[in-house]
């Protein structure tokens, strides 16, 4: 028996007072980043806004199994943002669709939430009405003419069902109570309500497909009204990915459990609390993207290798060689090779000890 089916859904109750000192420990570190992140310029803060808000598309993407291209991500973000980089890729609209939700959710946290928002959500997750080879009803509620929704692992004839969702039939219903329920003034902290928001809507399961990406959206809007702040610092998506086993582990625990749902609800609080934690890493890369900038104020660098310094300082994909370089550049040959003869020059580039064809570069450890 699943969750919805029991006689007392959806009255979801936990332990207070276990939860009590993780609530008020990640509430402490919620504080304590944000100040940090604040005391930033305003370049180096929307420097970590970029690098958060790519991660979060990237890891919800790759939860799912779906692999987006990382710089169509950062281009897309970064343009609908007004920030301005290098060397902005073109964007499909699968990654346009996904960075358009999930944008919507963090940078429109205080609009309500509404079933046309979701609906619309949902068709910007699917733009051609396919999921991969499979055609789903893009935009709407699920119907269930197949046989009821199911999430469900391994092999054909030897499949395994996690979770079966409440009827199609049921889904008008199951929507209208949680979103009046999540637009209602909250009586509990609003993380936890973001806690609870995640795991209500995945357990009603509404759409053919992509509610874990919208679940972990509507979390990020519960997150951002939590901190009355569409300024996101950390990505509670990319900590997910991290812990993806336990993360369905816990899901279709509580999806079979009782309304008693402390166990979800301490989980989410955990892993909340170390994605905060990681966010430290990404001050620390920006802090040292913006060191590595100031030691190379006065050197005489162009246009193109500015674009590749900070495409490495961003985290390049692969080894740069003189031909990657080039088309990142967009110069010829000759060019690329000019410009790197001189970055290695100014000791802003190492040559990698492959040579010949194989002969790459890498930034060096300015002092």
């Amino acid at each position: 028996m699943y969750i919805h089916e029991l006689k007392d859904w959806p009255q979801f109750h936990w332990n207070s007072k276990k939860l009590a000192e993780p609530l008020a420990s990640v509430r402490h570190r919620q504080g304590r980043l944000i100040g940090h992140m604040e005391a930033l310029g305003f370049p180096l803060r929307q420097d970590a806004i970029l690098q958060t808000l790519t991660a979060d598309v990237l890891k919800s993407s790759e939860i799912e199994g779906e692999e987006l291209d990382a710089e169509q991500v950062r281009s897309s973000i970064a343009r609908r943002l007004g920030i301005d980089i290098a060397g902005l890729k073109s964007a499909d609209r699968r990654v346009e669709g996904v960075v358009e939700m999930m944008l919507d959710a963090t940078r429109r946290y205080d609009q309500p939430l509404t079933q046309e928002r979701l609906i619309a959500w949902h068709a910007s997750l699917f733009p051609t009405g396919y999921s991969g080879m499979t055609r789903i009803r893009a935009g709407a509620w699920r119907e269930d003419s197949n046989g009821p929704m199911q999430v469900v692992s391994g092999p054909i004839g030897r499949e395994r069902v996690h979770y079966q969702a409440p009827r199609a039939d049921r889904l008008a219903g199951e929507m209208k109570s949680f979103l009046e329920w999540f637009e209602t003034p909250p009586a509990i902290d609003l993380v936890l309500k973001a806690a609870l928001a995640h795991l209500w809507f995945v357990t009603v399961h509404p759409f053919d497909d992509g509610n874990g990406r919208i679940a972990r959206a509507i979390a990020d809007m519960g997150l951002a009204r939590s901190e009355n702040s569409s300024q996101r610092f950390y990505s509670m998506s990319a900590q997910i990915r991290q812990e993806r086993n336990a993360y369905y582990g816990i899901l279709e625990r509580a999806q079979k459990g009782t309304m008693n749902i402390t166990p979800w609800m301490d989980w989410f609080l955990g892993c909340l609390g170390r994605a905060i934690d990681g966010a430290q890493v990404t001050l620390s890369a920006v802090l040292a993207k913006a060191r590595f900038w100031e030691r190379l104020r006065d050197a005489p660098l162009n246009d193109r290798q500015r674009l590749a310094i900070n495409r490495l300082l961003d985290g390049f994909q692969g080894k740069l060689t003189s031909s990657k370089y080039g088309k990142l550049a967009k110069c010829s040959q000759d060019t690329a090779h000019r410009d790197i003869l001189a970055l290695l020059a100014l000791g802003v580039l190492v040559q990698n000890p492959e040579g010949g064809r194989s002969t790459s570069y890498s930034l060096a450890t300015l002092q």
